[in-house]
């Protein structure tokens, strides 16, 4: 039976689910904490639903879900990679669990130990002299490290430098970041292989370059060969270069940003160190940055005095606060979790694995999907459409696939690429489950042939069909009405 009903729909006067415990603290008149203007003076339309009602609500629309525990998911440079499930189990440990999050330092030494061996492991990994786990996520530890950047700057009385490079491969928050930091953005196009034009990016720098930010492999899946030579031409000029760490997956224990010349980095704990993506977060950001930089680093920072874990505020240069309390801390059990279980081999193993599935997948796929020739991809490569696409768009195998019982991969990123089918297979999937995937895409591309209807009115068989997504994005029904 197909469930669609809204928990206002199931609810009926009088019936009740829970009873709240009785009042065990002084009654005090909320008028008297809260300014009246913040006050909603009208009834709270609470659904009435029992026990039962609601756990069947709940699991009938859990079960609506796609996720890394319900199939394959290929979603390019997103890592969208199985999260072990030990790592739930050391987050589920009471002492961490229960923590709150005033309990004075004595208190939580586990948890201080924890955060402070994660960021030695996680230095250790990137090349970086220092670091914070404070930032809730990735582009949240982006707009940390373009803020350590621009007090660096300002430190020195440079304050001509208000541009900040961005290749046009870039990930996509990157000159949002730099937007929101205060600088104006300017855009390097690629070069024909896809890579950074050194040409291009000399003419770019100057005194007035704040810095360059780049990822690396860049979006495309492709190392940036040059990045000795990229980031010493913005030295010279007097910038920093930020590393964007969304595609880390794809060197971790081959080669660290610290040697490549980048002065800070973010690493997307819950991309390359398998921790959920649970509805868009929680995430978790670390920043790391030579030495030069930790004076801006934000507080508190986590210490090590002795045989004690202590919180410091000694940073006189801070660019303050990042977040209330330390992170998402829960993330950060995860991924030490993994990174404890794996090893440094373990960690360098698992980029092998996610480079070699991304080139076996591609290698299954290029007779019939437009793709660069004799390139060797990193973690993630992208698609330039259907070879013989009679009619068809991308956005029609990506729907198709949806039939076929996978989540999409990203369409229409990078935007430097027309068609654009970005897949990062990651290095948990088998080969049997990666062979699945291909034999789809190729049915599709067969189907572009024999059948296109059946392709361009895809899916078929999910709730929602093909919606106006950007009329959905812009018209949010998020209020229930009568």
């Amino acid at each position: 039976m197909k469930y669609d009903k809204l928990i206002f729909e199931l609810s009926k006067p009088g019936k009740i689910g829970h009873k709240l415990p009785e009042l065990d603290v002084e009654d005090v008149c909320i008028k008297e904490l809260i300014p009246a203007e913040l006050l909603n003076d009208g009834e709270i339309d609470l659904p009435e639903v029992s026990e039962p009602e609601v756990v069947r609500h709940f699991v009938n629309l859990s079960n609506k879900n796609f996720g890394v525990d319900t199939g394959f998911y290929p979603l390019g440079s997103c890592t969208m990679k199985y999260n072990p499930k030990i790592n739930e189990a050391m987050c589920a440990l009471p002492g961490f669990a229960s923590l709150h999050p005033n309990v004075p330092e004595c208190g939580a030494q586990g948890a201080l130990q924890l955060i402070y061996e994660l960021g030695e492991a996680l230095n250790e990994t990137s090349g970086m002299d220092a670091c914070t786990l404070q930032p809730a996520a990735g582009a949240h530890g982006e707009i940390t490290g373009i803020m350590l950047f621009k007090a660096y700057h300002e430190n020195n009385n440079d304050f001509k430098r208000d541009k900040i490079i961005v290749p046009d491969s870039a990930h996509g928050t990157n000159p949002a970041t730099a937007t929101m930091a205060g600088y104006k953005i300017i855009e390097i196009k690629s070069g024909a292989n896809g890579l950074v034009d050194i040409e291009a990016l000399k003419a770019a720098v100057g005194d007035d370059t704040a810095a360059l930010m780049l990822t690396n492999p860049n979006t495309l899946g492709l190392f940036e060969k040059d990045i000795q030579e990229i980031t010493k031409i913005v030295h010279e000029a007097g910038g920093l270069v930020y590393y964007d760490g969304a595609n880390a997956n794809a060197i971790l224990g081959h080669v660290r940003p610290g040697d490549m010349g980048f002065d800070a980095i973010h690493y997307n704990l819950h991309k390359t160190f398998s921790t959920p993506h649970g509805g868009g977060g929680p995430g978790a950001g670390y920043v790391g940055c030579k030495d030069f930089l930790k004076e801006f680093l934000p507080v508190p920072i986590v210490v090590k005095n002795g045989e004690k874990y202590n919180f410091s505020y000694d940073v006189p240069k801070t660019i303050g606060k990042m977040k209330d309390f330390y992170g998402h801390f829960g993330v950060l059990v995860r991924a030490y979790a993994y990174i404890l279980a794996l090893g440094s081999d373990g960690l360098k193993k698992s980029s092998d694995y996610a480079v070699l599935n991304s080139n076996y997948l591609a290698s299954k796929l290029k007779d019939y999907y437009n793709l660069p020739e004799n390139v060797k991809f990193k973690h993630e490569f992208v698609l330039v459409g259907l070879k013989n696409p009679n009619g068809l768009v991308t956005l029609d195998v990506a729907k198709r696939l949806m039939d076929m019982g996978y989540h999409p991969p990203t369409v229409y990123f990078p935007l430097i690429v027309d068609e654009a089918l970005m897949i990062e297979p990651t290095e948990s999937e088998s080969k049997e489950t990666l062979d699945g995937f291909a034999a789809s895409m190729i049915e599709i591309a067969k189907e572009a042939q024999t059948n296109p209807e059946v392709v361009h009115e895809a899916p078929h068989d999910t709730e929602i069909k093909r919606p106006d997504e950007t009329l959905a994005a812009k018209e949010l029904i998020l209020k229930y009405t009568k």
